[in-house]
């Protein structure tokens, strides 16, 4: 007997032990009240705005709806938030976003967590999934997220297969908009693209937010400015039937052009002069080739460079935001009022007397004097079939000049024989072609891989040649980073270097981006910072 009454008193013990696993928290009295169900069923679906008590609906820009005091115990709230401040949190970084974030929440076992997780993924799901006509599934979908000083999520629409509605649940200390760390709503233009920041929400304490996932969705997290507090955050996303999502909109390709007739003077106004000995060019060239990539230090002249460098801050020079900021944020100059000496800089990197520069640099065919593929290939072979004859052996093989996809010229041409510029090209070899801007750089800066870029990468030469970046640290970002299609690891990254002029050499799965360009760029600072960069892509 004694051991039956011991066996079901550990049973008991059992039991209450798995029922005390889980608190269920109480939620916001009006998500139980019906008549607002309807209420609010009857404006998401006729995209109207409504209000009652702690729920607010808005349709613009977007659907969205915020619930106050979301969790009615205080005490839960409380529980919950050192349940997740307690987690492992892990660094999440690459071009769209800097933060730390949990572990997927779907099986932990914290009381207060796991009783939140049932409760949204149960009744609440029922809730919403009435409110919205449709059948959400059981998925979990549920992390952390730790926001700390100039953390960010750029500007993005969320839609991923399954994914259709976001939420988020606020845990924050007092928050002011001066902090950041808004959830900021985009207009949308009649392509679908993101236009410009019209709502911003600054995080409150135990405040749910929610949003369709939709071609219009888009939406960042502002990067947060304060240095005193952390935005705690439990976000993810119920699963169901996604909206239909139109065409992806095309951007139009950036025009080309090929290269301006100037001569090898203006290599000599402008170039610093050790780099137009050919022996240091074979040596530059030399070591191109084993990397890929290169960096030439004090590039220009340096009166040059200085003359640049005062002329790029002038006022007359105008500036324009480049976007969509789901691709891209920041300054390009109009070409048309440049300053003297940033037209003839401009007209440098795009004159032929340059093509042929990097051509020496580099070995690819950015002139016609360099051989073309065909040519380097028959000689190679027949070269190789005359040894192979000799040695008693016959090969047909052909000679890979090099391991990035495309042959590349061997040796360097002489820059200061003026018949070069004097020659008739061949009409069957594809023409050299460039592209490129002159940037501004300041806080907020970037530029974002897409789709759109992946599908159009090719084999190009990058020249990236910045002003002003005497004091820029690394850790203000502003970085370029190349990156393998779909992959997060960065395989290198150049950064802004006064008068360093920048080559690197990229495949069809190689994509690049520039990092965000955080607050401590302009903080301990009574001036705005900012470089310039002349960014040019060449194509053979």
């Amino acid at each position: 007997m004694a051991s039956k009454r011991r066996q079901s008193e550990t049973g008991k013990t059992e039991k209450r032990k798995k029922k005390s696993c889980e608190e269920t928290p109480q939620l916001c009295s009006v998500v139980a009240d019906e008549q607002v169900k309807a209420a609010v069923k009857e404006a998401w679906k006729q995209g109207t705005a409504y209000t009652q008590g702690d729920v607010e609906l808005d349709c613009h820009p977007f659907p969205h709806c915020i619930i106050r005091n979301f969790l009615s115990s205080s005490s839960f709230v409380g529980s919950l938030q050192s349940e997740l401040m307690g987690l492992n949190f892990h660094q999440k970084s690459n071009d769209l976003y800097k933060f730390k974030q949990s572990d997927d929440l779907k099986t932990r076992t914290e009381p207060h967590i796991a009783g939140l997780r049932a409760e949204l993924f149960g009744r609440f799901r029922c809730w919403l999934g009435e409110v919205l006509g449709v059948q959400l599934e059981s998925t979990v979908d549920i992390s952390c997220s730790r926001y700390e000083y100039t953390d960010v999520l750029l500007c993005h629409d969320d839609e991923l297969e399954g994914r259709r509605v976001a939420f988020i649940l606020y845990l924050v200390p007092p928050w002011r908009s001066s902090d950041g760390g808004t959830l900021d709503l985009y207009s949308t233009d009649g392509h679908f693209q993101p236009q410009s920041i019209v709502k911003t929400l600054v995080p409150l304490l135990n405040t749910l937010v929610l949003f369709e996932v939709s071609p219009v969705s888009f939406h960042q997290v502002a990067e947060v400015l304060t240095k005193d507090k952390c935005r705690l955050s439990l976000s993810g996303w119920f699963h169901g039937p996604c909206l239909e999502r139109p065409p992806h909109h095309t951007e139009a390709p950036v025009p080309r052009s090929p290269h301006l007739p100037r001569d090898e003077s203006v290599l000599l106004e402008w170039v610093n002069p050790a780099y137009l000995d050919i022996s240091y060019q074979e040596q530059i060239q030399q070591n191109f080739e084993d990397s890929s990539e290169i960096q030439l230090k004090d590039f220009l002249r340096e009166e040059k460079f200085r003359e640049v460098s005062q002329a790029l801050q002038r006022p007359q020079i105008q500036w324009k935001k480049r976007g969509p900021p789901n691709k891209r944020c920041y300054d390009v100059a109009s070409l048309d009022n440049l300053p003297r000496c940033v037209r003839e800089c401009w007209e440098l990197l795009h004159s032929e007397a340059f093509f042929l520069l990097l051509s020496n640099f580099t070995g690819l065919r950015l002139h016609y004097l360099c051989p073309n593929d065909d040519e380097q290939n028959k000689e190679a072979r027949r070269v190789e079939e005359q040894d192979n004859a000799q040695a008693g052996e016959t090969s047909g093989a052909l000679v890979e000049a090099s391991s990035a996809g495309t042959s590349r010229a061997k040796g360097v041409y002489h820059l200061h024989d003026s018949s070069m510029f004097n020659y008739i090209p061949c009409p069957e070899l594809s023409t050299p072609v460039c592209c490129g801007e002159l940037r501004r750089w300041s806080h907020g800066g970037y530029t974002l891989l897409h789709d759109a870029q992946a599908a159009r990468a090719e084999f190009a030469l990058d020249l990236v040649l910045p002003f002003c970046a005497a004091d820029w640290c690394s850790d203000f970002g502003g970085s370029t980073c190349y990156v393998a299609n779909e992959e997060d690891e960065e395989l290198l990254t150049v950064y802004p270097e006064d008068n360093s002029l920048a080559l690197v050499y990229r495949d069809k799965e190689t994509l690049k981006f520039v990092k965000h360009i955080n607050h401590k760029s302009c903080s301990n600072s009574t001036n705005v910072r900012a470089f310039y960069d002349f960014s040019i892509v060449y194509f053979e």
